[in-house]
Parts: structure tokens; C-alpha cells; sequence
């Protein structure tokens, strides 16, 4: 399931949406793999009341130990937009952490030799301000996610100070028709070919 589309701010759009890497799921296979050499066991070498509870014990060990990690894993998503890094998680609780882009100083990865043949890893990005560092591990590709994050923090930071430019001119415009220096038609005149109307 996509990124809830209504959370977008005007204007925002999603560049990259992903979950943790499949290597998160590693260990919940492994471990029905055992469970289900645990249940062949069980079935050859055991017989009345005793099977039961050992099936019971085993299906509720395979139960805690799969099916909750599975559920993080679906409910773990990770959205790059032109605005900001999101990150969101949870089964019944949810938390989520949202970085602008404008704040972010540095994104760093860090691989293990096994990450680097599976491709993931973690990313660590810090930020200006009380947000610090903030580490994710899974990532699939941090080293390619890397890249792209100062990709769009570089876009973005043009697009901020170009409408921060404007912004500027158009006061300075205001003040200028306040003065008197202008007239309001010479204001809108400026107006319009500072906003690209004509």
C-alpha cells in the first residue's frame, strides 16, 4: 500500500517509496523452516497429549517469533518526496519521523561484506536542529538512496531560495509602490513578469 497520497503537502509529490529489504525477513524464515522440521519431529516421534502440547508449543513460538516481524515489516515504509524524508512504522501503535530536506547536513551508509552482496544497509542522516542523527537499518540500495537524497535536497534548496528571491522582489516592489515611486500599474506590470504571467 502506497503512501497515503491526502498526507502530501500542494505540490509535493513522492519521488521514492519503499519498505525495509528482504534480508528484515531472513530470520522469520529461518525460523519456519525450523519450526516446520520441529512439527515433522513432533508428529514421527511423539503421539497423544504429548503431541498436542508439543505442536502447540511449537506453533506458538512460530507465531511470536514470524508473524509479528513480518507485520513490521509491512507496516514499515519509507517515502522520499521533493520536500522531505518520511519515515513511518508500527503494528497497532504507530511513529513516524519526517525530515525537511532544507535541514538535512550530511547522509551517510554503512554496509557489512554480507550487505554489500544482498544490497542493503544503513543510512544515517543528520539533520540541523534538535532532529540529530537519525539511523535506519534495511535499507535496500543506501549507497543509490544516498545519492539521491542530496539529489532532491539539491533541488529543493534552489527551488527555496529562487521563491525566496521573489518573495524579496515582491516586497521590495510593495514598498516601492507605498513610497510612491511606483504607480499600481507599473506595480502589477512587475508583478506579473516576476510570477511568470506575462
Amino acid at each position: 500500500m502506497g503512501y497515503p497520497r491526502r498526507l502530501l503537502s500542494p505540490g509535493e509529490e513522492v519521488i521514492r517509496e519503499f519498505r525495509p529489504h528482504w534480508q528484515f525477513l531472513v530470520v522469520p524464515l529461518l525460523v519456519t523452516v525450523g519450526a516446520v522440521a520441529a512439527g515433522v519431529g513432533v508428529a514421527v516421534f511423539t503421539e497423544g497429549t504429548a503431541r498436542n502440547v508439543l505442536f502447540a508449543v511449537v506453533g506458538a513460538l512460530w507465531l511470536i517469533l514470524v508473524v509479528r516481524r513480518v507485520l513490521e515489516w509491512l507496516t514499515t515504509q519509507y517515502v522520499i518526496t521533493n520536500e522531505r524524508v518520511i519515515f513511518r512504522a508500527g503494528i497497532l501503535a504507530r511513529r513516524g519521523k519526517e525530515i525537511p530536506l532544507e535541514v538535512i547536513n550530511d547522509v551517510s551508509f554503512q554496509q557489512s561484506f554480507f550487505e554489500r552482496i544482498v544490497g542493503s544497509g544503513d543510512l544515517l542522516i543528520e539533520s540541523a536542529g534538535e532532529m540529530g542523527q537519525s539511523r535506519y537499518t534495511d535499507i535496500p540500495h543506501p549507497e543509490e538512496l544516498q545519492s539521491l537524497i542530496y539529489q532532491v535536497r539539491e533541488t529543493r534548496t534552489i527551488a527555496l531560495s529562487g521563491a525566496s528571491s521573489t518573495a524579496t522582489e515582491l516586497e521590495t516592489l510593495a514598498r516601492l509602490r507605498d513610497q510612491g515611486v511606483l504607480t499600481d500599474e507599473e506595480f502589477e506590470k512587475q508583478k506579473r513578469r516576476l510570477l511568470g504571467d506575462g
